[in-house]
């Protein structure tokens, strides 16, 4: 009996966090769902193929997870002093250890970008304008860090979406 006391007081002495997480998660499936249909429908009408609009719905998904995770520990008030420091010390340690990750998060980024904005589709004649590097060819694939470009004589060449963005694409 005194547990059952015990687990009802603490029901009570929480019951607005509790529905606040509970309001937050109701949020989270919601959203999650309007963004899928947005993308399915982006995808549809655009005709992108299926493993981009895979991929963009991943990485959506996956930052609104994140942010979920965020919120519902605010409305628990856990610390997240020690939990910052601690990937603070994880992310210096990648920082220096993988110099390339402010290029591997603006790809992520340039992709997602690319399947709502880009005009171009897979299939199509492209010229990338790069001084000396330009490239010329059909668009292959679009993936979530490059662009594969097959130029006439057969040879492919992949593209880093950041660098897409950046240049002056001209279609043929």
């Amino acid at each position: 009996m005194k547990y059952y006391e015990q687990t009802l007081q603490h029901f009570q002495d929480h019951l607005i966090q509790y529905l606040f997480t509970l309001g937050l998660i109701v949020i989270f499936f919601l959203s999650r769902m309007a963004i899928i249909r947005i993308i399915k429908r982006h995808s549809v009408l655009n005709s992108i193929t299926k493993t981009r609009e895979l991929y963009v719905r991943k990485l959506i998904s996956l930052s609104t997870l994140l942010l979920l995770i965020l919120f519902v520990g605010m409305v628990w008030e856990i610390s997240f002093k020690g939990l910052s420091i601690y990937f603070a010390s994880i992310f210096t340690v990648l920082g220096v250890g993988l110099f390339a990750n402010w290029s591997i998060l603006s790809n992520l980024t340039a992709s997602v970008i690319l399947f709502f904005f880009f005009p171009t589709k897979i299939g199509e004649k492209i010229k990338i304008i790069d001084g000396d590097n330009s490239v010329e060819g059909k668009v292959i694939d679009i993936t979530l860090f490059h662009m594969k470009i097959e130029s006439k004589d057969g040879q492919q060449y992949s593209y880093p979406n950041n660098l897409v963005l950046q240049k002056p694409v001209k279609t043929l």
